[in-house]
């Protein structure tokens, strides 16, 4: 399986998972609250920021009518017109240095999905390490492969995607050059249930690509992403928030500080004990096995008695004969007077 390398770090199964924290909307306007979230973030222990880069105006068209008004009644944002939505939403461009220019300063990666071509020639002279295209760009083939042929690392999230458009997808970047590529698993649903993950699909996305895997996930749960690692993840991304009740586009899917902690933390751990394929006892389970049954004498035994069944158990701790041998035992005769508590030895038979 291919790795990728994001600034200075490596990404890829035999790697610990990369945790990305998504600002989206969640500065809530005010560049002190975004700055505010990196600060957070770092404390927390994830690897990267990542924004996102657009405007009202290069994302959709100032139209309150028709297609351009959310009507889906399970929609958080149900009744709201894109435009308006999306100027609440973005990360005005302006914000974007000082936002990186914190980052480095406290040793974050920081990265942004662009939504148009002039956001990728923006994040380009931040000179951005890698993009991310998010699920619903995944059918914009001209953005990704302009993103492509930056020949940097890209990201690709498949939330709402069929087979048939991920392989578009694929194709587009590789064609246009792209050399490091990883797939997210993603449901696009706001907030989503764990019962709509489907985490499974990772490890075939993996195997039809040949690419890592990761996650970018919309619950509130940590088993969630967690579980992702086991099924190959190396990539998690979460929506951080300051505090959920301070509202906000995207407040009600995304973690809090103390829970993206636990997420970095978790996701190590469960990374940690993938371990390797392993039949053999390890130096820590010596204690352990020291108290294997084995068998021993139940009875005191005059040299020559001819040991019966009840003479004998398989009791805790070792040190006796094995219970498979337990057979081989009986009907034999002790060379010697034994005591009850002595194991079973074949120099007592």
């Amino acid at each position: 399986m291919a790795e990728i390398r994001i600034g200075s770090h490596r990404i890829g199964p035999n790697h610990p998972p990369f945790v990305v924290a998504e600002l989206s909307g969640n500065h809530n306007g005010s560049l002190q609250r975004a700055l505010d979230l990196v600060a957070a973030a770092k404390a927390t222990g994830v690897h990267a920021i990542k924004l996102q880069t657009y405007t009202a105006d290069t994302i959709t068209l100032d139209i309150k009518s028709g297609n351009f008004v959310i009507n889906d009644p399970t929609s958080l944002w149900k009744g709201r017109n894109l435009y308006d939505l999306y100027k609440e939403a973005h990360t005005p461009w302006e914000w974007h240095q000082p936002i990186f220019d914190l980052c480095k300063k406290l040793g974050l990666t920081v990265f942004s999905t662009p939504f148009d071509e002039t956001a990728v020639d923006f994040l380009e002279s931040l000179q951005v390490p890698c993009y991310k295209i998010a699920s619903l760009e995944i059918v914009d083939l001209p953005l990704i492969r302009k993103v492509a042929k930056t020949g940097k690392p890209l990201i690709i999230s498949t939330g709402g995607s069929t087979l048939l458009e991920i392989e578009e997808a694929v194709s587009a970047a590789r064609q246009a050059g792209c050399k490091e590529l990883i797939l997210l698993k993603c449901t696009s649903a706001y907030p989503t249930t764990p019962s709509e993950c489907n985490l499974r699909t990772m490890q075939d996305l993996a195997k039809k690509f040949n690419v890592p895997v990761g996650l970018s996930d919309h619950t509130l749960s940590l088993g969630v992403p967690i579980a992702s690692i086991a099924l190959g993840g190396c990539f998690i991304e979460k929506h951080l928030t300051l505090l959920r009740a301070n509202g906000g586009v995207d407040s009600a899917f995304s973690l809090e500080p103390h829970e993206i902690k636990e997420l970095v933390e978790e996701s190590y751990k469960a990374w940690q004990a993938l371990g390797k394929v392993s039949y053999e006892p390890l130096p820590s389970e010596k204690t352990s096995l020291s108290h294997r049954p084995s068998l021993y004498f139940v009875e005191d035994l005059g040299a020559g008695t001819v040991v019966e069944s009840h003479h004998v158990r398989s009791l805790r701790p070792s040190g006796g004969l094995p219970p498979k041998d337990i057979d081989k035992v009986i009907g034999r005769r002790v060379s010697k007077d034994v005591k009850k508590g002595m194991p079973v030895v074949w120099d007592l038979l």
